[in-house]
């Protein structure tokens, strides 16, 4: 039965989703949630929602305004600038729940919105926008003539694929760094402050609405900067794409990393992409051997249902980890801790 495994193809689905692009996207989401909750005690539950927004940019950028590829960063930026501001402004003066339901809503209603047959003209609708991010590719290092894939021991990507992985990884680079120096600086210890008791940090003449509406806003860009790399690896903007599973997806990556530390984000992405998918390896694999009766006949697995039945394993160890270690991998119990006044 063993033999009849090929560990070689677990081991490069696991570690190639490790560090591919999905990794980056929801590692890039998940440093802006850290910013929103592990650093001010923001609860965000549409962190999907920006990233909506930025992938919208870049796409209606070159399908609707004819602007270009290059502005619609600028104006993904902007797109979730604003977003912040509408969410932000009539609600952190309230109950931290209070940001969690209009966050929730509010990126559901941008989904419906860019869905609406009658914005076909502008996002697309339901069919989306595709094929706009060709600038962003003539720039591939890798993209050589008769060299189109590469090859490193159990790895194999597309030379497309290296290019968005390259320039993810170095910007997700980036925005660690700029968390780092934030997080050391005064403005990141008032924002720590008001995490830990508002009221205190208000004592103390801080203006705690302003700073949580800074850092929504600065967790929000990134995210926003998280959607625009998974609209430029899929060539694709589609609407359904966006929807709240995704933001719940990025917080499990964060708790499994840990909330309020700097590298959790990256190894909570890491670990999430690579189980997932050395989950859905293994079992496959399995399926093929003489244990595939007992698998179905025990756990109803089949070639039709792994996909379902990797989610529900990694769900059991999720609660596990919860049982055992809920600060995370690298969090500590005190940071999980929230003033909700």
């Amino acid at each position: 039965m063993i033999g009849a495994i090929d560990w070689g193809i677990i081991v490069s689905q696991t570690f190639s989703q490790a560090f591919g692009t999905q990794a980056v996207v929801f590692a890039l989401a998940a440093i802006g949630l850290n910013i929103h909750f592990g650093y001010t005690g923001l609860l965000n539950f549409g962190q999907v929602g920006f990233m909506a927004a930025g992938a919208y940019g870049i796409g209606m950028a070159v399908f609707w305004l004819d602007i270009g590829f290059w502005p619609g960063i600028l104006l993904g930026i902007g797109y979730c600038l604003i977003l912040a501001l509408l969410l932000g402004i009539p609600t952190l003066r309230l109950r931290a729940d209070y940001l969690g339901i209009t966050t929730i809503a509010a990126s559901e209603t941008i989904r419906l919105l860019v869905r609406w047959r009658g914005n076909r003209g502008r996002t697309g609708a339901a069919e989306g926008i595709n094929d706009f991010a060709d600038p962003f590719y003539a720039l591939n290092i890798f993209n050589r003539p008769g060299n189109r894939s590469y090859k490193f021991l159990f790895f194999e990507y597309r030379a497309d694929d290296l290019w968005v992985m390259l320039t993810g990884w170095t910007v997700v680079g980036l925005c660690l760094l700029l968390t780092w120096q934030l997080m050391r600086s005064p403005w990141g210890r008032v924002l720590k402050a008001i995490r830990e008791d508002e009221d205190a940090a208000r004592a103390l003449g801080k203006n705690a609405y302003s700073y949580k509406l800074q850092a929504l806003l600065i967790g929000g860009v990134i995210g926003g900067i998280a959607g625009m790399f998974q609209a430029i690896d899929k060539q694709s903007v589609q609407p359904d794409t966006f929807n709240p599973v995704i933001t719940f997806m990025i917080w499990t990556v964060l708790i499994i990393g840990g909330v309020a530390r700097i590298w959790s984000p990256v190894i909570g992405a890491m670990i999430f992409w690579g189980l997932i998918s050395g989950l859905e390896a293994l079992m496959r694999e399995l399926l093929g051997t003489s244990i595939e009766d007992e698998l179905e006949r025990f756990i109803n697995l089949s070639v039709f249902n792994v996909s379902q039945v990797k989610f529900m394993l990694f769900g059991l160890a999720l609660m596990l980890l919860m049982r055992f270690r809920p600060q995370g991998i690298f969090g500590s119990r005190e940071e999980l801790a929230l003033d909700d006044r």
